[in-house]
């Protein structure tokens, strides 16, 4: 059998080779599922994840663009209470504690139910002018993180609010994580986070 070994070996190399190039290849097209392009026309339900470029340090960056057919102003109240029960509906989220908020600065707690078993706390600064807010993970290396920060944009559209999020993090598996195209990778991760704020928002409006 030894002459076939070297046979083995080249398909067990082609293998790997195929499922790298399937990756990235199944990743396209799950964006594509959930890319509305960039121009802002987002219709409802429709979400934008794409990859932008990374902290000067490494790591994976992402940019999250979708549509939420309320007010800016309500769904600023709602992206800005930071104590609230609503939040561990999110089947990703086990739980969430607020901590304190200091002027336009509020820290909260969230544990998840992939990655380590710990308190990730952050930290949001609130620019209501420009209905912006910046989040940055307090906490990383007890997070299994070498950093996490990012911020989130509201912009008022004919449809409603388009929110804007972008980030930066750096952790082991980064880049796996941001490749794997099925459920638990960042693109799931993030539309159906996307989703979730969509539905949760008409339901809290309509109270």
């Amino acid at each position: 059998m030894e002459p076939f070994r070297p046979r083995v070996i080249f398909f067990r190399r082609l293998i790997v080779v195929i499922c790298l190039i399937s990756i990235p290849c199944l990743l396209s097209l799950n964006s594509r599922r959930t890319h509305a392009g960039d121009s802002g026309n987002l219709l409802e339900n429709e979400v934008s994840v794409s990859e932008i470029e990374p902290d000067q340090r490494g790591g994976k960056a992402y940019r999250l663009t979708y549509r939420v057919p309320v007010p800016i102003d309500v769904y600023w109240q709602f992206k800005t209470d930071f104590d609230n029960d609503f939040l561990v509906s999110n089947k990703f989220i086990r739980e969430h504690h607020f901590i304190s908020r200091t002027g336009d600065t509020a820290v909260t707690e969230n544990k998840y139910i992939h990655g380590p078993d710990v308190f990730f706390r952050w930290q949001t600064t609130i620019f209501q002018d420009t209905y912006n807010l910046e989040f940055v993970l307090l906490n990383p290396e007890a997070c299994g993180q070498k950093f996490h920060y990012g911020s989130i944009q509201l912009e008022p559209v004919p449809e409603g609010t388009k929110v804007t999020q972008t980030a930066y993090f750096d952790f082991w598996g980064a880049s796996f994580w941001a490749a794997y195209p099925w459920g638990g990778g960042m693109t799931d991760f993030l539309t159906y986070t996307a989703h979730w704020e969509q539905d949760v928002v008409m339901r809290l409006k309509n109270r």
